[in-house]
């Protein structure tokens, strides 16, 4: 809390406290909107803004004239003419103090400086002119909010221009000290520069790399220029390092002197070839500090160093089997359903089997739900490209891309999202608050049947998708939208079973026939049944379904038990469903495996003379394969976690967990 003498003498002093001021802000930039900044001024230089804090308020029916951004003053200092840029990286010059892109909203809003901290103005704080330093009501072509105009006593809203526009809003003071002193202008941005034209001109310096993606062991220059020569030596440093790209990653001078006279340097840096897998990273070339008659004209440049050392699945990517698959091949990829999972069907038909199959893969206590952020992670895990563990295979395009490509700005193109098989507008549910936490596995929701909301994180009806093919899908229903021409269609099955799933999952879901409108149906039953048939589960859709369940333990059961379709909507319904490999014969009271958990040797104790003993790991990666004689033992040399254990005997088979330390 800031001292009550420091508010005293703020209010009843004139000399104490320098004034600072919004001196220029652009709300608005033509394209994807993300050049917007706002500018503050100070009446001496190079002061410093401990005790200020900037707010946002938003304007609209919705933001009730309420704070929606603060931004805490306490650290920054103006320059050498007084000024303090703020803005994303992508404004040039480069901001003293970066905020995210697409920040600023457009209006008829506000900006507000105040004393005192960002705790005083959580979001959804009404504006007010308690400890009010200055204020912009501003607008872009939109009507006057009088209401947040009267709360911050200001009695114009300035108009920057329509949409898109190429202006900023721009302070000018004649120095006289009447009502009519202040004015304000929209014209053409002057960012890190007095409006007038007045001070002292700041020595630009430009960063510039010939691209901005190499692979390891490249070779590349980084050049450093200023607008004019330097009149005397120019010292500077910067860094790479970023997450995990560090010292170790490369090699190369990055302390460098532009001499007098001159105006640029070049730097040659080594990208080291190693031989981890550390999947592709992002470099960041950042200058820490210039010298007062200085600014950076660009930083915090991002180069990507895509890693050479990917690993590759032991199955191929989705479109080696193209649809239609009417012969397809076996799975290597074995379901790490625990043993007994589905036995409760058994028997059952009509909507008591659809009744059983629910309590299974949507049980209380024991199903968790995600955030829908977490569903990122889920997804680079989930739907990784066979052929190249740095990349996500994108659904529908039936394309690999890069995992560090996933859309973060309004600009979707190259990039991958998360795309709903079962559209949010038609099933009815959507995001909340805490659905923007990354928090992880072991963070997560209780869950139900009639969770609704929870289907907007369910992994199993979401899938990395191309950003523009995501958006011309829509919410469409399949067979209204049928992918993109050309394509194999290996995704259709898929697609086809997330959906199914989701009906199953969740209370107040349908798949039907033809393309409906009520909220909760959706369509096409005829085509999703014959993309199910004509394109049965892969490797890939099986690996995919083990990772899900790891994070949400529930599975999505048309996978697994591919034929369960036809009994609940097919060429079955009304007959009694009956599990493929019974186990009836061959289950834990004749069977033994031990010890558990166990070191290094694994002993299997039965009644049969042989045993086919398949190990995988919890991704459903096979890792061993050994026949053994009854009362011997597999010899285990694997790496602590957790295992399942197929044993095979005369045809029928059985899956034990096993944990090996």
């Amino acid at each position: 809390m800031k001292s009550v003498l420091v508010l005293v003498l703020f209010l009843f002093t004139t000399v104490s406290f320098s004034q600072v001021v919004i001196n220029e802000l652009d709300c608005d930039t033509p394209g994807i909107d993300d050049k917007e900044f706002v500018e503050l001024l100070s009446d001496t230089p190079n002061f410093p803004l401990d005790g200020y804090v900037l707010v946002f308020f938003n304007g609209s029916t919705s933001g009730g004239d309420s704070s929606y951004f603060t931004i805490d003053l306490d650290g920054y200092t103006t320059d050498v003419n007084g000024l303090l840029l703020i803005g994303s990286n992508t404004v040039t010059p480069f901001p003293q103090l970066i905020i995210p892109a697409n920040t600023i909203q457009n209006g008829a809003d506000a900006v507000a400086i105040y004393l005192g901290n960002d705790t005083d103005f959580p979001d959804g704080t009404l504006a007010t002119q308690t400890n009010l330093v200055d204020a912009l009501c501003y607008d872009t072509s939109d009507a006057d909010d009088t209401v947040l105009m009267a709360l911050l006593g200001v009695s114009e809203q300035i108009n920057e221009g329509s949409g898109n526009n190429t202006n900023s809003i721009q302070r000018f003071d004649d120095g006289l000290g009447n009502p009519n002193s202040i004015t304000y202008t929209s014209t053409t941005p002057t960012p890190r520069a007095l409006n007038d034209g007045s001070g002292i001109v700041l020595n630009g310096m430009l960063i510039a790399v010939a691209q901005t993606q190499y692979n390891e062991g490249d070779t590349f220059n980084i050049d450093f220029s200023t607008e004019q020569n330097v009149d005397s030596d120019l010292n500077f440093s910067f860094t790479l390092n970023n997450g995990g790209f560090n010292t170790s990653d490369y090699s190369g001078n990055t302390s460098l002197t532009i001499p007098t006279g001159q105006n640029s340097v070049s730097t040659t840096i080594n990208l080291i070839d190693d031989t981890a897998d550390e999947g592709d990273e992002v470099l960041k070339i950042v200058v820490s500090a210039l010298p007062t008659a200085y600014l950076a004209l660009n930083n915090n440049i991002e180069v990507r160093v895509v890693d050479n050392d990917f690993t590759m699945a032991s199955f191929g990517v989705p479109t080696s089997q193209p649809y239609p698959n009417l012969n397809p091949a076996p799975l290597t990829v074995q379901s790490t359903q625990p043993a007994g999972y589905y036995d409760s069907l058994d028997g059952l038909s009509g909507t008591n089997l659809e009744q059983a199959l629910q309590d299974i893969i949507a049980e209380e206590g024991v199903v968790r739900a995600q955030t829908y952020n977490d569903v990122i992670d889920i997804l680079e895990e989930a739907d990784q490209n066979p052929a190249n563990s740095n990349q996500v295979w994108l659904v529908y395009t039936e394309q690999g891309r890069a995992k560090l490509d996933y859309q973060t700005t309004s600009n979707n193109v190259g990039t991958w999202n998360r795309e709903h098989t079962f559209p949010r507008s038609l099933a009815g549910y959507n995001s909340i608050d805490l659905d923007e936490v990354r928090d992880g596995k072991d963070v997560f929701w209780n869950t139900t049947a009639d969770s609704l909301r929870h289907g907007n994180s369910d992994a199993h009806a979401l899938r990395a998708a191309d950003g523009p093919e995501n958006s011309s899908r829509g919410n469409q229903h399949y067979g209204q939208y049928n992918g993109p021409t050309g394509n194999a269609g290996s995704f259709k099955g898929d697609v086809a079973r997330s959906v199914l799933y989701m009906q199953i999952r969740y209370n107040g879901l349908s798949v039907v026939n033809g393309f409906p409108t009520t909220t909760g149906q959706m369509g096409d039953l005829a085509t999703i049944l014959d993309w199910h048939r004509n394109d049965p589960p892969d490797d890939y859709e099986m690996n995919r379904n083990n990772v899900v369940y790891t994070w949400q333990f529930n599975r999505n059961p048309f996978i697994d038990q591919p034929d369960l379709v036809e009994y609940i909507w097919g060429n079955q319904m009304g007959n009694p469903w009956s599990q493929p490999l019974s186990v009836t014969d061959f289950n834990t009271e004749t069977i033994k495996v031990y010890p558990n958990p166990v070191t290094d040797k694994l002993f299997i104790s039965g009644n049969k003379q042989n045993y086919d003993i398949a190990i995988f790991s919890s991704e459903g990666r096979a890792v061993l394969n050994q026949t053994i004689i009854n009362n011997s033992y597999v010899d285990l040399k694997l790496a602590s976690g957790l295992y399942l254990v197929k044993i095979e005997a005369e045809g029928d088979s059985l899956i034990k967990k096993i944990i090996v330390e």
